[in-house]
C-alpha cells in the first residue's frame, strides 16, 4: 500500500531539481522555435524565419533579435554536427587547415568590429545581430568543402567574375565615403582576411558581400540578398 501511495505521489507532484530544469529548458526552446525543429527552421531563409517569428510574437526590434538568435543557434548546431561527423570519420580538416581558418575568422571578426563602429550612424543591436548571423556562413562552408571533398573548385565563370568585380568596386565606393583614417584602417583590416591565402574565389565573393552589408547604410536597399 505504501508503495502504491508513493508511486501516485510521484505522478501527481511536479518535477523538481535537474529534471524540472531540463524539462523547462526544453519547453522554452520549443517555444522560441515556435514548435518547429531546427531542420524545419533552416529550410527557410533567415529573412523568412524572422518574418514568421515576428508575425507570431510582435514586430519589435527585440523580437527580431530573438528570431535571429534562434536561427543562429540552429545554424551553429548544424555546423557543429558536421564538424563532429567529419572529425569522427577522419575526413575533416587537419590541424594546419584548421589553424588557417582560425586566422581567417580572427581577421574577419576584427574587420567586422571595425566596420560596424565606422558606419554612420553606428550599427545598432539589430544590425550587429544580423552581422553575427551572416558571419556563420563561412565556418559552415569551410566544413562543407571537406564533406563534399571540394578542394579544387573550378574558377569563376565569366558571369561570376563580373559579379565579383562589381562587388569589389562597390566595396571600394563604400570605403571611399569614410574619413581617410578610418578608410585606411578598414582597408588594412580587410586585407588581413586574405593574408594567409588559400581562400576560394566563391568565399572571396561572399566576404566582399558580407563587408558591403556591414558598411552599407540602413536607409538604402541592400546590395545583395541575405546569404542565409
Amino acid at each position: 500500500m505504501k508503495l502504491i501511495r508513493s508511486i501516485a505521489l510521484a505522478l501527481i507532484l511536479p518535477l523538481s531539481g535537474p529534471a524540472f530544469a531540463a524539462a523547462a529548458q526544453k519547453q522554452a526552446t520549443s517555444a522560441d522555435r515556435l514548435g518547429l525543429t531546427c531542420a524545419q527552421i533552416l529550410q527557410m531563409t533567415s529573412d523568412g524565419w524572422v518574418k514568421k517569428f515576428i508575425s507570431v510574437k510582435d514586430a519589435t526590434a527585440l523580437s527580431t533579435i530573438q528570431a535571429i538568435s534562434v536561427y543562429g543557434k540552429c545554424y551553429d548546431a548544424r555546423t557543429n554536427r558536421l564538424a563532429a561527423s567529419l572529425g569522427k570519420s577522419g575526413k575533416g580538416p587537419l590541424m594546419g587547415a584548421r589553424g588557417n581558418f582560425a586566422d581567417f575568422e580572427r581577421a574577419l571578426n576584427d574587420f567586422t568590429a571595425k566596420a560596424l563602429a565606422a558606419t554612420e550612424p553606428p550599427a545598432d543591436a539589430q544590425k550587429k545581430a544580423y552581422a553575427a548571423l551572416y558571419e556563420k556562413q563561412f565556418r559552415y562552408d569551410f566544413y562543407r568543402e571537406y564533406e563534399q571533398k571540394n578542394f579544387n573548385p573550378p574558377p569563376l565563370t565569366p558571369e561570376e567574375s563580373d559579379v565579383f568585380t562589381k562587388a569589389k568596386n562597390h566595396f571600394g565606393e563604400l570605403l571611399g565615403l569614410l574619413p581617410e583614417d578610418e578608410m585606411h584602417q578598414l582597408h588594412r583590416a580587410f586585407g588581413e582576411i586574405f593574408a594567409a591565402g588559400g581562400v576560394p574565389d566563391a568565399t572571396k565573393v561572399a566576404v566582399y558581400r558580407y563587408a558591403i552589408f556591414l558598411l552599407e547604410s540602413p536607409t538604402e536597399a541592400p546590395y545583395s540578398p541575405p546569404p542565409l
